[in-house]
């Protein structure tokens, strides 16, 4: 290629490279444009600065497409007056969110977030149920585990704590990586079934069966998440649960939601305000 042509090409990408935002189009009725920074018209010409030569020139008003050149100039102000109010929403709410999470305990668990406060939920004492024997189920703590069908289970038939709406939000904080989640609870005569384990014989592998409500997550800090479901859920019992599967060492945080005049009253857990 020729050293000239290759510069020119160069000057040319390093032209438009240059060129601000803000750089308005003057087009012509011949079908070409001038890059300006700002146009005028006055009487039979327009007066206007040229990007390519940085200067001040004029040209015949008979020459410029005024309506195209002005047309696409509202288009352009319009698509940054969007912009701006969009950039501008999404900073607030990144500090809004900045603000709420500086609020979440270190304590790992979940939060639920209601009328402007975090409530702490109180973390249940879950059972194995196993050949109508019960053992108290305890993090990291080995249990006896039976090969067969097993049930984990809250004692109870109702939680003690209500949510007051269909669509809960909470921020669940994590002791470590694990799978967690929403579910809901399957009522028993005088408890809640959390999960029936399917334990193998010899290997004493647990396979865990539970009903699990759809969530969306949104980690929004190192082992923190903003967990709801993705649709309102129906009247009944439900937990958030922490677990590594295959290993018995599920933790529970159960809550009900029953709409207004049904069930029994709310209770509130430890609540931490702003």
């Amino acid at each position: 290629m020729d050293a000239r042509r290759f510069l020119g090409l160069g000057a040319l990408v390093l032209t438009l490279v240059l060129l601000p935002a803000a750089a308005i189009r003057l087009y012509l009725t011949d079908g070409g444009y001038h890059m300006v920074r700002e146009y005028q018209v006055k009487d039979d010409r327009v007066r206007y600065y040229s990007l390519e030569r940085s200067e001040w020139e004029e040209i015949p008003l008979e020459l410029v497409d005024l309506k195209r050149t002005e047309a696409e100039t509202r288009r352009r102000e319009e698509e940054a007056r969007v912009e701006r109010e969009a950039v501008a929403v999404e900073d607030r709410v990144e500090r809004e969110q900045k603000r709420e999470v500086a609020r979440v305990p270190e304590q790992a668990g979940p939060y639920l977030i209601q009328g402007g406060e975090l409530i702490a939920l109180k973390q249940a004492e879950s059972k194995v149920v196993s050949n109508k024997r019960r053992n108290l189920l305890r993090v990291i703590t080995p249990i006896p585990i039976v090969a067969g069908k097993s049930t984990v289970e809250l004692d109870g038939e109702t939680s003690a704590f209500a949510v007051t709406s269909a669509s809960p939000e909470f921020y669940f904080r994590l002791a470590r990586e694990e799978t967690f989640g929403v579910l809901r609870l399957k009522p028993n005569k005088g408890a809640r079934i959390v999960q029936t384990w399917s334990i193998v014989p010899v290997t004493k592998e647990i396979i865990e069966e539970h009903l699990e409500t759809e969530i969306f997550r949104q980690q929004v800090d190192e082992g923190l998440y903003k967990i709801w479901p993705k649709k309102p859920l129906e009247p009944g019992e439900y937990a958030v649960i922490e677990y590594t599967p295959g290993k018995a060492n599920i933790q529970v945080w159960d809550f009900a939601w029953r709409p207004a005049g049904v069930g029994p009253a709310k209770k509130t857990p430890e609540t931490r305000r702003k």
